[in-house]
């Protein structure tokens, strides 16, 4: 069973932003949101990270991140995406997915020699941001470098968990993967409180779960079958949040650091 069609999208990416064309509506709110999860800031904070923003793009679905600017990372701002690796045996690993308001360097070049690419799973929208730009804000602004380093550690122990759900049983694991998904998109604004609506392919599900294709289909026809999920209009639907969450043993609280805001701000100070 396939959760969306295999039709892939055109291609639509942008060039150097025409002097007509304000960088200020290129929106960055799903990052600022996140960012207000982390730490407070000002209305000036706000705009000087919007200013930010120097180029648009338009990503399709199944098609990588390449950025046009050799300094820049992405910021995404709608869409879904994923950082993945292609194994020996050519079968696809997804290590993460990538949500609104998440911050990724471009997947090309790989100089490292590391196999990840960033690839959208659906129609994405980007903005790319200069590290330097970054770097420069972080320094002059003490609760953007703060927020950024707090979300910086939200990213790493989310990667721990991924680690210790690969231990699990994979129904279980597919369930936590899903409450995550819900968890991050209700931070950033694209969720409701009782559901969440995912352009996940079972394929992609599969290949974040680690397991077969066939073996994610029964997981997820098990799943519909218990009302956690439904379709509709080709996209899945999370329908009971806390069902899910209570059968994938999924707390939100320890697996979005973010929404700890009041955390001892000394854990995240740089040494003097």
């Amino acid at each position: 069973m396939s959760l969306l069609p295999a039709s892939v999208m055109k291609a639509e990416t942008g060039s150097s932003l025409p002097t007509s064309f304000s960088k200020r509506t290129i929106s960055v709110d799903p990052f600022i949101r996140r960012l207000e999860q982390a730490v407070k800031i000002s209305d000036m904070q706000r705009e000087a990270i919007h200013s930010l923003a120097i180029n648009r793009l338009d990503i399709a679905g199944h098609q990588d991140f390449v950025g046009q600017t050799s300094d820049a990372g992405f910021l995404v701002v709608s869409g879904l995406a994923c950082r993945y690796a292609t194994l020996p045996d050519g079968t696809r690993r997804i290590a993460s997915f990538i949500l609104p308001g998440d911050l990724v360097r471009s997947s090309a070049p790989l100089r490292s020699g590391m196999p990840w690419r960033i690839r959208a799973l659906s129609a994405c929208s980007v903005v790319e941001i200069l590290h330097s730009d970054l770097h420069a804000l972080c320094r002059s602004t003490a609760a953007v470098g703060l927020g950024l380093r707090r979300i910086v550690q939200d990213d790493l122990d989310r990667t721990r968990a991924w680690l210790l759900n690969d231990s699990r049983p994979a129904p279980k694991r597919i369930a936590y993967l899903l409450c995550e998904l819900h968890a991050r998109l209700d931070v950033v604004g694209f969720a409701g409180q009782n559901e969440c609506e995912l352009s996940l392919s079972q394929a992609d599900v599969a290949d974040a779960a680690a397991v077969s294709h066939n073996h994610a289909n029964r997981i997820l026809q098990a799943l519909f079958s218990e009302r956690f999920l439904s379709l509709c209009r080709q996209k899945l639907i999370i329908t009971d949040v806390r069902r899910l969450r209570e059968f994938a043993c999924f707390d939100p609280f320890t697996a979005i650091c973010e929404n700890r805001r009041d955390e001892d701000e000394h854990l995240f100070e740089s040494p003097r």
